[in-house]
């Protein structure tokens, strides 16, 4: 199967985790290949999800910059287009990048003006969802909810809650999103995946958000699939970080095709293509390979992204029509 042929849709997808090796050198020359195979890349299998986490620092110490936090963004559209993406929505904490002395307000400004760039020169449509993290205080939290609502009507789209699921409580930042769901910011939040089905439900109860990031702990709990489908509420899953963040034994084991023949509106994502070292492209491949996902399957977690997108219904139309034709267009027969 030619996965790359197929046209994309990923919605979750760590900016700060999915730099290239040519990226890292060309910001940090002493970084050699060797180099950036052990410190920015996790293992195969890490212990957990927190183990996993513990490579992001030595890329985020790199986007201090603007030239930096441009030089990463370019990097990113590159890969989108080798993974024949056309919508995608990058996620970061801007609080993060302000170790040089930029303002979150001035890293928010930089990164929005890199993407509308080279959004414009590829095609590419991107928004950007705004992180706050599971160890932030509620004032940190409000910080960031704020600028998602300040940057309202450029390519910021919305609000994520990300980070150590299992060790960090929701109660600080229910403010945040409180105040998004008054002021009618979109939200998503990381849920069920280091914490099992409860947390996913305790996230849409406190939380409110209109898709899960990972959530695929869902898959445990049948009362909580009728809640996931009765709320139209998306699932951002991505295998092969799931397997290596050792959620699942191997990527036959993810319930991602179980998910799927429930009804559950899902999309595939890479999450980080760098800590996990892998494309959309590769996803699709070993989904074919695994569990016989075909063209169809592949068409439909695409449709469901969009419709879960931050996006405008306007250009959720127009992105769905290029779909449509794209996917019409594949031979099934020369695509296996």
């Amino acid at each position: 199967m030619n996965g790359r042929a197929y046209p994309k849709v990923e919605l979750h997808l760590h900016l700060d985790c999915s730099l290239s090796y040519e990226a890292v050198h060309a910001m940090d020359p002493s970084v050699t290949w060797e180099i950036y195979r052990s410190d920015f890349v996790a293992p195969t299998k890490c212990i957990n999800l927190a183990d996993f986490l513990t490579r992001a620092p030595r890329a985020i110490a790199l986007m201090q910059t603007p030239d930096h936090l441009r030089l990463v963004i370019n990097d990113v559209f590159h890969q989108l287009q080798q993974d024949n993406v056309y919508y995608a929505e990058l996620r970061f904490a801007p609080l993060l990048h302000t170790e040089q002395g930029l303002s979150p307000m001035e890293v928010v400004a930089i990164v929005e003006s890199a993407v509308e760039q080279a959004s414009s020169a590829t095609g590419i449509e991107v928004g950007l969802i705004l992180c706050a993290l599971r160890h932030y205080t509620s004032e940190q939290s409000m910080q960031t909810v704020h600028l998602v609502e300040q940057f309202r009507g450029t390519r910021v789209v919305g609000l994520d809650l990300a980070g150590d699921e299992a060790g960090f409580s929701l109660d600080a930042h229910i403010p945040a999103f409180r105040y998004a769901l008054d002021h009618d910011l979109p939200r998503t939040a990381h849920a069920g995946e280091a914490g099992g089905a409860e947390s996913v439900r305790e996230t849409i109860k406190y939380l409110q958000p209109t898709r899960i990031g990972h959530g695929i702990r869902s898959s445990e709990d049948q009362s909580l699939l009728d809640v996931l489908r009765a709320e139209h509420i998306h699932l951002e899953v991505c295998p092969s970080s799931n397997v290596q963040t050792n959620m699942y034994e191997t990527f036959a084991d993810h319930p991602i095709d179980l998910l799927y023949k429930a009804g559950i509106s899902l999309g595939v994502n890479t999450d980080t293509r760098t800590i996990t070292p892998t494309t959309l492209t590769q996803q699709y491949d070993q989904l074919q390979h695994f569990f016989g996902w075909s063209k169809q399957h592949f068409l439909q977690c695409n449709l469901f992204a969009l419709q879960a997108a931050f996006l405008s219904d306007e250009k959720k139309q127009v992105l769905e029509q290029c779909l449509q034709k794209a996917y019409a267009s594949l031979d099934e027969a020369e695509t296996l």
